[in-house]
């Protein structure tokens, strides 16, 4: 700063000159000073791919291709979280590096899943290939939808309503006259059940992250995962009057799934699909596809399941890219750094990304979205240009997940999408919930963490009335019962 003071200062042509001198060495020390960092910097062996904490600032962190690490800084104003493994905001930042061990695997391995063999594999029931990568009912590509799964994930509230809103404006249309649609993977903590029960009604999907978002439970047994998911349920229907039987996806939270354990949740209570397996870059993206036999693919996570869970949907998170690996890849958008926060290059980026599912075999193209996203204004600008754009291609469809396997089990042709009455907008369904009030309770509820010895206070919104206490794990209605909550499979008595 005081080099950059004294240019206003300057005499004559030699005192230029050494100002220059000096703000080129101080910044080649500088550079050469970051790039000495980066190759001093070793992806982990057992890892490979992903994106770790710089060692000596939260600002930064290295996004590791291949096992080379690229050095890559967050937005202005943001942080690095070695947890969640994305810039966000300061305060919600857990600066790293995180000592973290790989959890040993306790489950005994029997009855693993076997290869694909697409002779016992028909719809509607069950569906794979080889690789992931046919489409349903092999039809060509030329005469199918392109469907695009725009997903949320984490708590709906004043942050990121009205950015919501936006691009469910009632203006971007489907070719078939219906308004456009999304899916939300709800999280307890700090979510608003009047705006959630605004998005239901207006037929967006509702399913579930979690309660608590705690991380690590991925390693958790049968009875964590039961009380996040199925909890988590429970409250979306006291809160948001959303039928239980609508919700029928869940997501785990930092896309670190189960194992075996999640999935047998997913059996026992009457879940369809689960979407939290993501795809390492791949030249040809992947379908969706059933659990009956082995996944197509590596396991970029580490903690997917063994077993076979036949006619349990995954509908997996291809990772985003474009072809230069410019802006790294990354299973959520909001993970990849676009360095030039330009909405039209933003726009292309999202063009060049798309055209990889468009152009070859039409994979459904998931969007998936923290607020993060929308925090940064040319972020949103760039992926408004890219809806209205995608809006206008005519067998461009935005579904919701469920609509999207709805179509998967029983495919139909562009000409047959007119009629086809699971993507429809014409008669309301019949679990839809009610429009929200218009004025919701403000409830301020006394919140006591499992892991702290003080009570606070949480903040919770709904149509109906105020809890006794804050909604937690155990107590999904509120009551100040601990432990009140005891679910029991609707297939086990």
């Amino acid at each position: 700063m005081a080099i950059l003071l004294g240019v206003n200062n300057i005499r004559n042509k030699y005192e230029f000159l050494c100002v220059v001198y000096l703000l080129v060495v101080v910044n080649c020390q500088t550079d050469k000073k970051a790039k000495d960092e980066q190759k001093d910097f070793e992806c982990p062996h057992q890892v490979g791919n992903g994106n770790f904490a710089d060692p000596n600032t939260c600002r930064r962190f290295y996004q590791c291709v291949d096992g080379y690490p690229y050095l890559n800084r967050c937005p202005s104003g943001l942080y690095f979280d070695d947890i969640s493994k994305f810039c966000t905001f300061k305060n919600e930042a857990r600066c790293g590096p995180i000592a973290t061990t790989i959890a040993p695997i306790t489950e005994p391995p029997t009855d693993l899943a076997v290869k694909c063999n697409p002779a016992e594999c028909q719809l509607p029931y069950c569906f794979c290939s080889k690789d992931g990568t046919i489409i349903p009912g092999n039809l060509n590509a030329e005469d199918i939808p392109q469907m695009i799964l725009l997903t949320f994930d984490g708590a709906v509230n004043l942050n990121n309503f009205e950015h919501y809103k936006k691009v469910f404006n009632k203006k971007r249309q489907n070719p078939n006259g219906c308004d456009i649609k999304g899916t939300f993977f709800i999280s307890h903590e700090y979510s608003n059940y009047q705006m959630i029960q605004k998005l239901a009604s207006e037929g967006h999907e509702i399913a579930t992250e979690t309660i608590s978002l705690q991380s690590g439970l991925q390693d958790k047994g049968y009875e964590e995962w039961v009380g996040e998911m199925v909890g988590m349920r429970e409250i979306l229907k006291h809160f948001s009057n959303i039928s239980k039987s609508e919700v029928v996806g869940m997501r785990a939270p930092f896309l670190k799934p189960g194992r075996n354990t999640q999935y047998k949740v997913i059996e026992d209570f009457g879940y369809i699909f689960d979407s939290s397996i993501g795809v390492p870059p791949s030249d040809l993206p992947v379908w969706p596809y059933t659990l009956d036999f082995k996944i197509p693919h590596e396991c970029k996570s580490g903690s997917c399941p063994t077993k076979s869970f036949p006619g349990v949907w995954e509908v997996p998170l291809n990772e985003h890219y474009v072809e230069d690996y410019e802006g790294g890849h990354c299973p959520y958008l909001d993970q990849c750094v676009l360095h030039n926060h330009d909405p039209k290059e933003v726009f292309e980026w999202l063009q060049e990304d798309f055209s990889r599912y468009y152009e070859q075999n039409k994979a459904p193209y998931m969007m998936p979205f923290h607020t993060n996203w929308f925090s940064i204004k040319e972020l949103e600008q760039g992926l408004h240009k890219f809806l209205d754009w995608a809006a206008t291609l005519p067998d461009v469809y935005f579904v919701t997940i469920t609509q999207a396997l709805t179509w998967i089990t029983d495919p139909k042709t562009l000409n047959q999408l007119n009629n086809f009455e699971p993507w429809d907008c014409q008669k309301k369904k019949e679990n839809t919930p009610p429009n929200p009030c218009n004025i919701g309770n403000k409830c301020a509820l006394n919140f006591k963490s499992p892991d702290l010895n003080f009570t606070d206070i949480r903040y919770l919104e709904t149509c109906f009335e105020c809890p006794n206490q804050y909604p937690w794990l155990g107590d999904s209605g509120g009551t100040g019962i601990p432990g009140k909550d005891n679910y029991v499979p609707d297939n086990v008595k």
